[in-house]
């Protein structure tokens, strides 16, 4: 099926040697064909300031880039997946196209260490930003003009500037984009034909050092997992560190730092932000007045739901209604 000319354009900028994963992370959220799903379309490029065979980091294989740095000048995302390393210049022309593109609106994103290339075509400076914890460090070091955050998956500062921690946050962050233009509908299909949480809560401090080890670690189906699920299908209902807990069959305390370990959050903040994600789907699938919204995802009242969907979503619920509601 052709792709509508006015498909989002998301142009994926690759140096030698090419990340691999966090380049298919871009490919599989913005380069396949999902419309059969009700996802708008994308059309995804990817470019390199020296078009043809790359190598890949530890991967064995080469990459046939076809596109140059022409690409970035009509799309409407540029995607920068990584970087060879922190004392590594960046070549002047893409560096120069990357400037260009943002200066004319194009949102810039960089997932892990492409953030070191933003850095030095200037437009992180003053910024407070992402990498992977690994390499926090060295972009503060470089880079003091910056604000290093080496805790959050990703960065929005609402600007056109985007930029994630390693990795999977790479996913945080796309699916973070398709929500912000087309709604946590559209990002949830998105997200479950991934196999992956819509929104993850909490920040890169989780994975540092303290890993959890053991079957546990690996999946959700302990009994911590299990109260999790069951709790995200009785939103409406009231919960507490210590009912959770119970159900868990864990102490309040104990239950309180596994938490903390497995999410970065704690659990009442777990619960508001999933309230709220609840409540965006609500307002875009249904025509429930603002209270029954709140009712259904256990905000209690339309002023709360109205306090927080503003702090965590940025506008008011009806505004995101009037954005994203889609009929039938």
């Amino acid at each position: 099926m052709a792709t509508p000319i006015d498909a989002t354009i998301v142009a994926v900028l690759l140096f030698d040697p090419v990340s691999v994963f966090e380049t298919a992370v871009a490919v599989e959220v913005f380069g396949l064909d999902r419309t059969d799903d009700g996802v708008p379309p994308f059309r995804l490029r990817t470019c390199s300031d020296r078009p043809g065979e790359l190598s890949t980091k530890g991967g064995g294989f080469t990459m046939n880039v076809q596109h140059g740095l022409r690409t970035l000048d009509r799309a409407d995302v540029v995607i920068v997946p990584g970087w060879a390393g922190a004392n590594e210049p960046a070549p002047p022309r893409a560096l120069a196209a990357l400037r260009k593109a943002s200066a004319r609106g194009a949102r810039i994103v960089s997932f892990c260490s492409g953030a070191f290339v933003l850095a030095q075509a200037g437009l992180l400076d003053g910024r407070r930003v992402a990498t992977h914890w690994h390499h926090a460090a060295a972009l503060a070091s470089g880079h003091p003009e910056l604000q290093v955050d080496a805790n959050v998956l990703y960065v929005d500062d609402g600007s056109n500037i985007f930029t994630s921690a390693g990795t999977a946050a790479a996913i945080d962050l796309c699916l973070h984009l398709v929500r912000l233009d087309h709604g946590a509908e559209i990002a949830n299909i998105v997200a479950r034909r991934m196999v992956m949480p819509p929104h993850r809560v909490g920040g890169q401090a989780q994975y540092v050092d303290s890993i959890p080890s053991g079957p546990a670690a690996l999946g959700q189906s302990d009994d911590f997992g299990l109260t999790l699920d069951w709790a995200l299908i009785h939103l409406d209902d009231e919960h507490s560190i210590e009912s959770l807990a119970s159900r868990a069959n864990m102490s309040a305390r104990t239950f309180a730092r596994r938490f903390r370990e497995r999410t970065g959050t704690t659990p009442l903040q777990w619960l508001l932000h999933q309230r709220v994600i609840a409540a965006q789907r609500l307002l875009e699938t249904t025509e429930h007045p603002i209270d029954l919204v709140a009712q259904r995802t256990g905000l209690g009242s339309a002023a709360n739901l109205r306090l927080h969907f503003g702090r965590i979503v940025g506008t008011t619920p009806m505004a995101y209604r009037r954005t994203f509601h889609r009929a039938g």
